[in-house]
C-alpha cells in the first residue's frame, strides 16, 4: 500500500508539523489569509492550530484544504507531487529487482541514491523500506558494520515505529549479520528479545524465520543443547501453523542441528521434507541452495554416495546459474563439487573446482575462502605436491587467526592440524591443536 493510502484511512499519522508548515507556505503563495482559506466551511482558529501542528487534520480536511490551495494531497501529506512519489516508488522496485536477481553492489548503488534524495525525509515508509534495502545490500557485499548500522538504527527507532512483519525481518537480517561477523552474543540477544520476552508474540511465519536465525547462531556458539531444545520448538510451531515457509524453516534449520549433534539420518529426513516442501511452492533460487544444503549434508553422513552427491553439486550449479543467486552460492557448490571429488578419488579435479570457487570470493567472504583453500591444501597433498599445500595451508592459518573463538573456528583449526600433520610441521600441527582447543573453549 502507497503511503498515501495509508493516511487516508481516517487520521494523519505522522508529520503534522510538517504539514502544517507546506498549508501555511502554500496559503501564502496564493495571497490569502487563514479566515479566506477557512471559509466557509472551518474557522480561521482551527486552520491556525492545523498550520501550527497543534491539530490533526483528518483525511476529509486535508482533501479540502488541497482543493482550495490548488494543490496535490499527495504533496500537502509528504511534501513531493505525484510525479515524485512515482519515480521515488519505482526506483525502490528497481533497487529491489536488482538485489533480487543478485546484482547486489548495484542495489546498493540504487538505495543509496534513493536515500541521499532529500524527497524520502518525510517518507517515513518509504525511508524505511529503502534503508532496510540498503542494509541487506550492504550484507550481501559483505560489508556487515555498514548493514548492522543501519538495521540497528531502523530497530532502535523511535516514533516510526515499524510494522510487525517489516520488525521480525529487521530482526532477522539484524541477527544474522552479527552472527557472520562473529559476534555471537548479539546475534542471540536480538532474536531472543523478541522471541522469548516477557510479551511473546504468537508464532507466525515471520517468528519461525526468526527463530530459525537464532538457532543458527546457537549452532554457530557451540550450545547444542539449547539448539536442540529450541530446534524441537521449531518443529513443533511450523506443525501447527503448516504452512510452507514455516515447515521449511524450521526443517531446514533443525537438520543442521541434528547433524551437528550426530543423528545424521535424521538431518537427512528433515532436510529431504523441506526440499520436497520447496520444491511445490519455493522460488529457484531458494530451491537451488536448499538442494545445495542437502548434497552437503548427504556427502557428510553417507560418503560412499559421493557420487551421487556429486551428480546433485552439478544439478545445483546448473539451477544455481539459471536463477538470481550470488557469486557466494555459486562459490559454496564449487568447493563441495571438489570435496566430492576428493571422496570420489580425483583430487586433480578437487583442485580445479575449490579454485574456481575460491577465485570467486573477495577478501569478504573469509569463511568460504577459508573452507575452499582447506580443500586445495587437502586435495594438493593427494597429489603429492607438497610445497604448493603448504603455501594454500598458510592461507588457511592467516585466515584462521582472524576468525572469532567459536565452534566453526575449532573445526578450522583441527581441519588445519590433520594436513599441516602430512607435511610433517610438527611445531605448526601443534600450533593448530592447541588454537583448536582454545577455540572449543578446552
Amino acid at each position: 500500500m502507497s503511503v498515501v493510502g495509508l493516511h487516508h484511512q481516517g487520521v494523519l499519522v505522522t508529520g503534522q508539523d510538517l504539514v502544517g508548515q507546506r498549508i501555511k507556505t502554500i496559503r501564502r503563495q496564493r495571497g490569502l489569509s487563514q479566515a479566506q482559506l477557512a471559509h466557509p466551511e472551518l474557522s480561521d482558529s482551527y486552520v491556525s492550530l492545523i498550520e501550527s501542528g497543534k491539530r490533526t487534520p483528518t483525511a476529509a480536511v486535508l482533501e479540502l484544504l488541497a482543493a482550495k490551495l490548488e494543490c496535490s494531497l499527495t504533496y500537502l501529506i509528504n511534501g513531493v507531487t505525484a510525479e515524485q512519489m512515482q519515480d521515488l516508488e519505482l526506483g525502490l522496485r528497481y533497487a529491489a529487482l536488482a538485489l533480487d536477481n543478485g546484482e547486489v553492489a548495484e542495489a546498493r548503488r540504487r538505495y543509496a541514491e534513493l536515500l541521499g534524495d532529500g524527497s524520502l525525509a518525510g517518507l517515513a515508509s518509504l525511508r524505511q523500506q529503502a534503508e532496510y534495502g540498503y542494509a541487506l545490500a550492504s550484507e550481501a557485499c559483505g560489508e556487515l558494520d555498514e548493514a548492522i548500522t543501519v538495521l540497528s538504527r531502523l530497530s532502535e527507532s523511535s516514533g516510526e515505529t515499524l510494522p510487525p512483519d517489516q520488525a521480525v525481518a529487521v530482526a532477522v537480517a539484524l541477527s544474522r549479520c552479527y552472527r557472520e561477523r562473529g559476534d555471537l552474543g548479539p546475534a542471540v540477544r536480538v532474536g531472543e528479545e523478541m522471541l522469548l520476552g516477557l510479551r511473546r508474540p504468537a508464532w507466525n511465519d515471520d517468528l519461525v524465520e526468526l527463530g530459525a536465525t537464532l538457532l543458527g547462531a546457537y549452532i554457530v556458539r557451540g550450545d547444542l543443547l539449547r539448539a536442540r531444545q529450541f530446534a524441537a520448538e521449531l518443529l513443533a510451531a511450523a506443525e501447527m501453523l503448516g504452512t510452507p515457509r514455516a515447515t521449511v524453516a524450521a526443517c531446514w534449520n533443525a537438520a543442521v542441528v541434528a547433524e551437528q549433534t550426530g543423528r545424521g539420518e535424521e538431518a537427512l529426513a528433515l532436510t529431504e521434507r523441506a526440499l520436497a516442501v520447496q520444491s511445490e511452492n519455493g522460488e529457484p533460487r531458494n530451491l537451488a541452495r536448499l538442494r545445495l544444503s542437502y548434497a552437503i549434508l548427504l556427502l557428510r553422513v553417507r560418503p560412499e554416495q559421493a557420487e551421487a552427491c556429486r551428480d546433485l553439486f552439478l544439478r545445483v550449479e546448473r539451477e544455481l546459474a539459471e536463477s538470481s543467486a550470488s557469486t557466494v552460492d555459486t562459490a559454496r557448490c564449487a568447493v563441495e563439487l571438489a570435496k566430492a571429488e576428493i571422496v570420489l578419488g580425483d583430487p586433480a579435479k578437487a583442485v580445479a573446482y575449490a579454485s574456481r570457487g575460491r577465485d570467486l570470493l573477495d577478501e569478504r567472504a573469509r569463511t568460504l575462502r577459508l573452507d575452499a583453500h582447506l580443500v586445495i591444501g587437502n586435495a594438493l597433498l593427494r597429489l603429492s605436491r607438497s610445497e604448493e599445500a603448504a603455501a594454500e595451508l598458510a592461507k588457511v592459518e592467516e585466515l584462521l587467526a582472524h576468525v572469532p573463538s567459536s565452534r566453526r573456528a575449532a573445526e578450522g583449526w583441527l581441519t588445519a592440524a590433520k594436513a599441516l600433520e602430512q607435511l610433517d610441521d610438527g611445531e605448526a600441527t601443534e600450533a593448530a591443536y592447541h588454537r583448536a582447543l582454545a577455540s572449543a573453549g578446552l
